[in-house]
């Protein structure tokens, strides 16, 4: 199955809180991930325009709007209509200088066409999930929280992920697991995900919960036996499929690709961009692409190796830990 999953367009025109103890995050808040060392490399200033491709509660994109000033502009662009209303009102301070918009960073060209912009200082991407999108249970998108299986960031999206496990093959499904979460029982587990959909169908996160842990011969209860085990740690076993799912739903690496390749065209010379990436997909993605860019000449200058979290950070934060930054500066 080809799954093409982007928003069915209508007719017309197409992250830090407060804290709840050490190591949380309050609920209906998120924590931005290194933000003065994404300020550091991308050097904001004032009168720029800066495009937040992502710009979830707004964390990076307030730091932002205080460097570049009231000359200034910043394009938020957000798929989550209900995050980014919230967030237009968090921000709505800025007056002129904030400008949302509901899109995907892969229509980064199109935004910037309507808005015309031809380009502009900065652009940045956070590529990670918001602490809102994980902890809402109607979103489906984590396992820790029973609800139906969506997983879509942008509800404009014409499959969930209950349509997606319920159409895909068993192969793709297992290819699936395989790339975008480098899964070792990926065949394992697609056969019995394959298997028990044709007794009932899987439509809710405790279900696929379920079936993940039973194929790797394991239940809730023996997994929290294990995990309180001195000799046993690391994430939940059905992380992986969860993450895979998530980033075939949203076809997340496709338009981060789209992104990688627009980008440049987008930015002035000697202006910059800057991702933070989650996992070795993403993360691979992006260092290809910078050190390519710099061998043509399309880069002056880019990140020596990944910019990570400090330690005090990931203390405070530990979301925060699989957080890779790199930048790249146009010749």
């Amino acid at each position: 199955m080809s799954v093409n999953n982007r928003p069915t367009k209508k007719k017309g025109k197409h992250k830090a809180g407060r804290r709840s103890g050490r190591g949380k995050t309050a609920p209906g808040t998120h924590v931005p991930i290194m933000v003065s060392e994404v300020v550091n490399c991308l050097e904001p200033g004032p009168g720029q325009t800066v495009v937040d491709c992502t710009l979830g509660y707004g964390g990076h994109a307030r730091k932002f709007l205080q460097k570049i000033g009231p000359e200034g502009r910043l394009i938020g662009l957000d798929c989550d209509a209900k995050e980014l209303a919230r967030t237009a009102k968090r921000l709505k301070k800025f007056g002129d200088a904030f400008v949302p918009r509901r899109a995907n960073f892969s229509e980064l060209e199109e935004v910037l066409g309507e808005l015309e912009i031809s380009k502009v200082d900065i652009i940045f991407a956070d590529l990670g999930l918001s602490s809102m999108q994980i902890d809402d249970p109607g979103r489906g998108i984590h396992y820790k929280n029973d609800g139906p299986l969506d997983m879509r960031m942008d509800d404009r999206l014409e499959r969930t992920a209950a349509d997606v496990v319920a159409e895909i093959s068993e192969e793709e499904l297992a290819e699936a697991l395989w790339k975008y979460s480098d899964e070792p029982d990926s065949g394992v587990i697609a056969a019995f995900i394959c298997g028990q959909r044709q007794a009932a169908p899987i439509t809710r996160v405790d279900q696929l919960k379920r079936i993940v842990l039973n194929a790797k011969g394991l239940t809730e209860a023996t997994w929290k036996k294990q995990q309180k085990s001195q000799s046993f740690g690391g994430a939940h076993p059905a992380a992986r499929t969860f993450q895979a799912l998530r980033i075939l739903v949203n076809d997340e690496l496709g338009a981060l690709e789209q992104l990688l390749e627009a980008a440049p065209g987008c930015v002035k010379a000697g202006g910059r961009i800057g991702i933070i990436s989650f996992h070795a997909g993403e993360d691979r993605l992006v260092k290809n692409a910078f050190r390519e860019g710099l061998k043509k000449g399309v880069y002056q200058a880019v990140s020596k190796g990944a910019i990570t979290p400090r330690q005090g950070e990931i203390r405070k934060n530990p979301r925060s830990s699989s957080a890779r930054f790199r930048w790249a500066q146009l010749a």
